[in-house]
């Protein structure tokens, strides 16, 4: 019957490897893409008269055959080896896709224009002119390829701006990207715009430094012979020579050292080289520089992006927030156009990115209106895709919600790892939400210092390096003592989920003899004297104005950091929820005070009941440019509420377990049926009533080491009740794996132990009128040894009264010493104690291992009396012992052992008779241990 169910279960695990193997055979693998690299000659400038060679990879359709294309483009500082795997991606889903690295980025030459319409938007332009000569990509007309353009931060701001100038563009997704490139590095929160904004100086200047030299590069960095990302022939596969080859195999050479104007302003175009030169010195936007700026924003190309749109935008993003999402999708919603709005977990200050989501996400998009619309057919504008989304189209992409939101689901409980839950609603409200709620706050007016310099610094964010605190919502705002107002609610009543911009309204004012510089405070007088060294015209003009400002009592400039606190009293640290910040720059009038209204950053934040919202209001932060010059403000609330904004049709998906948390206990209960059918019957009865009265019977018991060698083989031995039984045999011979088996703690791998008739599996009730002691007690030496015994017995969870304490203590005889810690204890008083342990409960058979080791001779004789006692009363002792002497005056029936087998067993009388006496007839008697010695063979 056991060789039946074994065979069965072998036949059973069989059959699944079978079945898993013609399963891996079967399944269908990853469709191979075949990459192409060329460099592409482009012209640009004002002028179209500077020749660019773009360094390109092409990656046509995995499935072969004519596709609509996706231009896939890189952000800043990156290269097209940035978003080589999407576009692997992209492939095998059937779309061409064409990567490359911008002017002035990695191989390619030329010079950075960030996104101008003049440079980058024109490459793009030839880039698609490219595709619609491809064989491989699909044609809406003659030179108007099927093509969308995806890409982040950078990336996604070129696919705004190529939309917007090329209307063979059918859909965009961008990322992470900007409306107005001027207000992202110089916003000012009272909606004044970036002339009166404050310096993004952190994130600005990380940004110039990417388009500088790298380490290492030299030269080869400054003129394009290599550079960022390391790309070349990484690629690898067929490459083709292209238009405008000749630059691409110009070796990397270090013959000269870089220019000092190629240090200062690296890959950039001089004039925007030059442009952050002068708004870095002095902390504040030029019109020159924000008009440069906002020429490479969509807020310049205001409706004409007329082709859907899905934005995709990090709420963990404090150099481009979700306010610019907002403001791009509110202006191609004017037009008319489809256009579906995502805040994910992710950004420019880290989170989790949901790579594959925002991959299934564009995927949706694309599907839909690059490859579901190209069977319509091509509008008066060659924009199939925008017409498909006219008056009657079809409802959107399916699993792309027109407003989607991503938040915390808590933790997987198998995994452990974050969940993210993705909110929905079938309307995008816009910053302001669906309706608001009124939060009272209070807080009186407060003076807060701008200390010199602006050092030492709050901290709301740390650009660029916000991966650094992981994917939670850690907080690492501090707010320096003396430079912070705070304004507190009361304790909330219910939870509140905040989505969009908060606002509130302060009240400023200029402490008396708080010694604040004029209008444009210490850095607009440095860019004035700055002014007349240089004779710079620009500077001139704007020093000019501010000097007029000044004359006309236009007061004095206040720089403040708005932040919306989550504080849950005591118990933990205040969050700042993204660690976002909202600028403000306030004009106080001479002797008076100015009220603004504070537009807080736009977040999706949870306020859970019993919080408090705390509006913090500082004179100072890391990221940003501040007065050099000392000054003492007082800031106050000018209306005692804040106004949050929430968004009540976004429905979160319910949280529970995964489907495996429920599959796989069916699974287990398949898997112990089928078990119980076809191997768990025993090849014996659990209990034989005949053997209720037999203390111990062990049948063919065998036990083997990993490497084969026998410790127990097939050993077979019978005790009986009241005997005394030495298990007897030199190292190594197994009496203590045979105690173990004996124990349950390990098992056998043949054979049977019976205890009173029952069979001793791990666990079996039996085993609890069994006591033992082998290997060591284990006891715990900061507690008495009373405390052990006690303790012990209490995790039997057996009835106190049955433990027989005092019994076993009068056995130990350790007297006064049970009340100390047994770390105290000699090797002897260890040994008693463990010895009383096992005798706890007065157990029908004792199993102990060497029970005189460490005992002297009076203790001994006293161990060997209690044994004989014990046993005389109806009860069962095993003993195993190397002192045969003791052996022999203590125990009644003997097993002798000798590598893993049986040698001999039964009476010790016996044993002895049977054998000549020590010194030949005549000798004075036999001794165990000349018999054990003889038995064993080691007998000289």
């Amino acid at each position: 019957m056991k060789l039946r169910g074994r065979a069965t279960v072998w036949i059973a695990v069989a059959a699944v490897l079978v079945a898993g193997v013609a399963v891996w055979l079967v399944w269908p693998s990853e469709p191979q893409v075949r990459v192409q690299n060329q460099m592409i000659t482009v012209v640009d400038g004002p002028a179209d008269d500077q020749r660019v060679v773009l360094d390109t990879s092409f990656f046509p359709p995995a499935g072969g055959g004519k596709a609509p294309a996706v231009l896939l483009a890189h952000g800043f500082g990156g290269s097209k080896q940035s978003v080589r795997d999407a576009a692997l991606r992209l492939a095998r889903e059937g779309y061409a896709v064409l990567t490359w690295s911008a002017r002035g980025f990695g191989r390619s030459t030329g010079q950075i224009a960030l996104n101008s319409p003049d440079y980058e938007v024109k490459d793009v332009r030839q880039l698609v002119d490219w595709l619609a000569k491809r064989p491989e990509v699909r044609l809406d007309a003659g030179g108007d390829p099927r093509v969308g353009i995806a890409g982040g931060s950078y990336g996604g701001a070129i696919a705004l701006m190529a939309a917007a100038h090329d209307d063979r563009v059918d859909a965009i997704v961008p990322q992470i990207t900007w409306y107005d490139l001027a207000d992202a590095l110089f916003p000012n929160a009272t909606g004044q715009g970036p002339e009166s904004g404050v310096f993004k100086r952190m994130w600005a200047g990380l940004f110039f430094s990417r388009g500088g030299p790298q380490p290492g590069d030299g030269l080869a960095a400054l003129s394009g012979q290599g550079g960022q990302g390391g790309q070349g022939s990484r690629d690898g596969q067929d490459g083709e020579d292209g238009s405008g080859s000749a630059g691409a195999g110009e070796d990397r050479r270090a013959a000269r050292p870089p220019t000092a104007e190629e240090v200062r302003c690296g890959r950039f175009l001089p004039e925007i080289c030059d442009m952050y030169q002068q708004v870095a010195e002095t902390g504040r936007a030029t019109a020159a520089a924000v008009e440069t700026l906002r020429r490479s924003s969509p807020i310049s190309v205001q409706g004409r992006i007329r082709v859907p749109a899905l934005l995709l935008q990090g709420q963990r993003d404090s150099l481009f927030p979700l306010g610019h999402a907002d403001a791009n999708a509110r202006a191609i919603a004017a037009t008319g156009t489809p256009v579906h709005v995502a805040w994910f977990d992710g950004g420019h200050d880290g989170g989790d990115g949901e790579i594959d989501w925002l991959h299934e996400q564009t995927l949706g998009w694309f599907d839909h209106y690059l490859k579901d619309a190209a069977a319509g057919s091509a509008g008066a504008s060659g924009n199939t895709a925008a017409a498909s989304a006219g008056a009657g189209a079809p409802a959107g992409p399916p699993g792309v919600g027109v407003f989607t939101v991503t938040r915390d689901g808590g933790r997987d409980p198998g995994t452990r790892r974050p969940v993210r839950l993705h909110a929905t609603a079938g309307a995008y409200p816009g910053l302001s939400g669906t309706s608001t709620t009124a939060v009272p706050l209070a807080g009186p007016e407060q003076p807060v210092a701008n200390p010199p310099g602006g050092s030492p610094s709050s901290i709301s964010a740390v650009p660029g390096f916000g991966g650094l605190t992981g994917s939670g919502n850690l907080s690492v705002s501090v707010d320096m003592a003396g430079q912070s107002a705070a304004f507190e609610s009361a304790p909330l009543r219910a939870p509140l989920q905040v989505t969009g911009s908060s606002t509130v309204r302060v009240r400023v004012g200029i402490a008396s003899g708080g010694g604040a510089g004029r209008t444009g405070d210490a850095e607009d007088i440095r860019d004035t004297e700055d002014t007349e060294d240089t004779g710079d015209a620009e500077k001139a003009g704007d020093a000019e104005k501010a000097g007029d400002a000044e004359k006309a009592g236009a007061g004095r400039d206040v720089t403040l950091f708005a932040k919306l606190y989550d504080v849950n009293g005591g118990a933990s640290a205040p969050i700042l929820p993204e660690g976002l910040v909202a600028p403000v720059r306030i004009t106080v009038p001479e002797g008076g005070t100015a009220e603004a209204t504070v537009t807080l950053p736009a977040v999706d934040h949870r306020f859970e009941a019993g919080h408090r919202l705390r509006v913090a209001l500082t004179t100072t932060d890391l990221g940003y440019s501040t007065p050099a010059a000392p000054a003492v403000y007082t800031v106050a609330l000018a209306s005692p509420e804040l106004t949050a904004p929430v968004h009540a049709a976004l429905r979160t998906p319910a949280t529970g377990p995964a489907w495996w948390t429920w599959a796989l206990p069916l699974a287990a209960l398949v898997a112990a049926a089928a078990l119980i059918l076809t191997g768990r019957r025993r090849p014996a009865r659990e209990h034989i009533p005949a053997l209720d009265a037999v203390p111990l019977r062990i049948e063919g018991l065998t036990k083997a080491y990993r490497n084969g060698e026998r410790a127990v083989d097939d050993l077979s031995f019978t005790v009986e009740q009241g005997q005394v039984l030495g298990l007897l045999g030199p190292n190594g011979a197994g009496k203590t794996t045979t105690m173990r088996m004996m124990m349950g703690l390990i098992h056998p791998d043949a054979g049977e132990i019976r205890i009173f008739g029952h069979r001793v599996v791990p666990g079996a009730p039996v085993l609890s009128r069994l006591g033992s002691f082998v290997e060591g007690a284990g006891f715990l030496p900061h507690l008495s040894g009373r405390a052990n015994l006690e303790l012990y017995w209490k995790a039997t969870g057996r009835p106190a009264a049955d433990a027989h304490l005092q019994e076993a203590l009068e056995i130990a005889g350790l007297g006064s010493a049970l009340e100390r810690a047994v770390r105290t204890y000699s090797q002897g008083m260890r040994q008693r104690l463990a010895i009383a342990q096992a005798m706890l409960g007065l157990p029908d058979l004792l199993v102990l291992d060497e029970p005189t080791n460490g005992l002297d001779p009076p203790q001994i004789r006293e161990m060997r009396e209690v044994l004989i006692r014990y046993a005389a009363r109806g009860r069962t002792v095993i003993v195993s012992s190397h002192l045969l002497a003791e052996v022999e005056q203590t125990c009644s029936h003997v097993v002798v052992m000798h590598r893993g087998r049986l040698v001999t067993a039964g009476p010790v009388g016996d044993l002895l008779s049977d054998r000549v006496p020590a010194g030949g007839p005549g000798g004075s008697g036999t001794r165990l241990e000349d018999v054990f010695l003889d038995l064993i063979g080691e007998k000289s």
